[in-house]
């Protein structure tokens, strides 16, 4: 089977999720885990697979199924090894572990079956790799909030021709580090990057990732390249790289600026995150994100006060009010020369947040107990587990403590914190950790076909089911018609739903969403949700205007 094929029978028939895969190179000398490969991908006997389940009893069920057997089996709980004579062939060990706590899904690994593993289908060029032209291809569209829910159609022959045209210009300029992994830019000084109050205004700032930092000048270092990395990876296109905006302490960045200073679209401000002029300033009401952070050190006194400043900043965002402000951004309709039919540049408006409410925020947490003061309007009881509280189901706080459970599934299984790091970091190399460990920072180098094809990767979008391709299930529909159709059709596949913690229609309702990751199939489905979804990379997406304005300094 393909994986397409492969996920949709695990998902219909089995109600499990089939993540990934791992990978065999052509002389069986190394490996690699691949997140919903393309359907030119092949599964062997030997495949080992990574699947999102509540426990280790479900997974089993993958190696059970048996066709003759099980074909006619409505109920999943109903497949049992059975004493076909196919089954002797399968027989193996299997294990599982379990993510986080309990409650929440875990990610199970199947082992490969004994014997000799068969060599995997060679790896998928990336620069053939085109849609044919029978099928309908959709894509995001490129707008300044980078968002995903927009899906157009671009036609094969103009997707074939642009990619031929970006293979020749990737050839002439560093546009990537050495191993293709991430964008990059030559190094600039931070005093380029530097702006006062009055040039962020100037800016118009819109659809950007704003990080609030809490530092003294000699405040030990955090990694703040940790953070940066992941918004550039080389699977997102470099219009769709979201502009990041830091407000703290210059004297700090300057250490910290060493292993940023070859990041494009980087922008600081120096200030304070508690100063409503500068969150004005770097217009906070039209962020995609606002991430909170402190480098400080926590005081052994009293741990309640160590997230002190982060819970002020973050309630101190909430409070804030917004006149009805309109940012504008200028985008091109894609197109062969990056222009609109009639040659000149469309123009989008996107209405701000007038209450500080609606700001997209995540502040992290030293002390998991300081859940509580997050949220004026969260009725939970102060004793509440961090994992079942609103403001962790919401995505709006994260803890240190959620590192400790990741480092004991580590324990049980390497491969589960690969499986994480390429979700979550947008992919990682043997050859960039080398370089990375050696402390040299990210390093530019010349396109080749061998690095570009480390662009065709997989990465998480959402999907909304108000308007685009999938609209047809957002009233009535059913998860599982919404997983079948997106896999077949544009080869996403769905992992979960962001839904509003109210439905209603009413003035008070909460604009708040949370996650249900992988819904049962009949969980039925409003206009409003949006649909996690793990989406191919679209070669034919480069954005050509603005290949001209790479070398700028923001």
């Amino acid at each position: 089977m393909s994986f397409p094929q492969a996920a949709e029978l695990c998902f219909v028939k089995l109600k499990l999720l089939l993540l990934a895969i791992e990978i065999i190179n052509d002389d069986g000398s190394d490996s690699k885990i691949s997140i919903n490969p393309k359907s030119q991908t092949k599964l062997t006997p030997d495949t080992q697979g990574f699947f999102i389940a509540q426990s280790a009893d479900e997974v089993k069920r993958v190696w059970y199924y048996c066709k003759n057997c099980h074909e006619d089996i409505r109920d999943e709980k109903q497949i049992k090894k059975c004493k076909c004579k196919n089954q002797n062939r399968f027989k193996r060990n299997a294990w599982a572990m379990l993510l986080f706590r309990k409650p929440t899904p875990a990610i199970s690994v199947v082992p490969p079956r004994n014997g000799n593993r068969q060599k995997s289908p060679g790896k998928v060029n990336s620069m053939s790799s085109i849609t044919s032209p029978g099928r309908k291809h959709y894509h995001t569209r490129p707008t300044g909030r980078g968002s995903a829910g927009s899906v157009s159609e671009r036609p094969f022959g103009m997707m074939a021709e642009d990619q031929g045209k970006d293979f020749d210009f990737e050839r002439t300029e560093m546009k990537y580090d050495s191993t293709g992994m991430f964008h990059w830019c030559p190094a600039r000084s931070i005093e380029d990057c530097i702006l006062d109050r009055n040039q962020a205004a100037m800016t118009v700032l819109n659809g950007h990732v704003v990080l609030c930092l809490f530092a003294d000048k000699d405040s030990p270092l955090i990694g703040l390249r940790n953070l940066v990395m992941p918004l550039r990876a080389s699977n997102f296109h470099y219009h769709e790289l979201k502009h990041v905006v830091i407000v703290g302490n210059v004297d700090y960045l300057r250490r910290e600026w060493k292993m940023l200073q070859n990041l494009p679209k980087i922008s600081i401000l120096s200030g304070t995150p508690l100063s409503r002029a500068d969150l004005r300033a770097v217009n906070i009401n039209l962020c995609d994100m606002c991430v909170i952070l402190s480098a400080k050190i926590p005081s052994s006194e009293d741990p309640t006060l160590a997230d002190k400043e982060a819970i002020l900043a973050s309630l101190n965002i909430k409070a804030m009010t917004f006149d009805d402000t309109i940012g504008v951004l200028t985008q091109h309709e894609s197109g062969r020369d990056g222009m609109s039919p009639l040659g000149s540049p469309i123009v989008l408006q996107r209405r701000g947040s007038v209450y500080g409410t609606n700001v997209p925020l995540i502040t992290e947490l030293v002390n998991d107990t300081n859940v509580q003061f997050l949220d004026q309007d969260d009725d939970d009881d102060p004793d509440t587990e961090l994992y079942l509280t609103q403001p962790f189901a919401c995505g709006t706080a994260f803890a240190v403590s959620v590192l400790d459970s990741l480092m004991s599934t580590t324990y049980f299984n390497a491969n589960a914190l690969t499986l994480i790091r390429s979700l979550i970091t947008g992919g990682a190399t043997p050859e960039l950790e080398l370089i990375l460990a050696e402390g040299a920072g990210l390093r530019g180098g010349y396109s080749t076909p061998e690095s570009l094809n480390n662009r065709d990767r997989c990465r998480v979008g959402q999907i909304s089911l108000s308007d685009g391709p999938l609209a047809c299930h957002g009233e009535g529909g059913k998860y599982g018609d919404v997983f079948v159709a997106a896999l077949k059709n544009y080869g996403m596949l769905c992992i979960g739903l962001y839904r509003y913690r109210d439905t209603s229609s009413s003035f008070e309702a909460s604009t708040k969403r949370y996650v249900i990751t992988n819904p049962p199939i009949d969980f039925p489905l409003i206009p409003t949700d949006k649909v996690f979804v793990l989406m191919q990379f679209d070669p034919g997406l480069e954005y050509q205007p603005n290949r001209g304005e790479r070398d700028d300094n923001s």
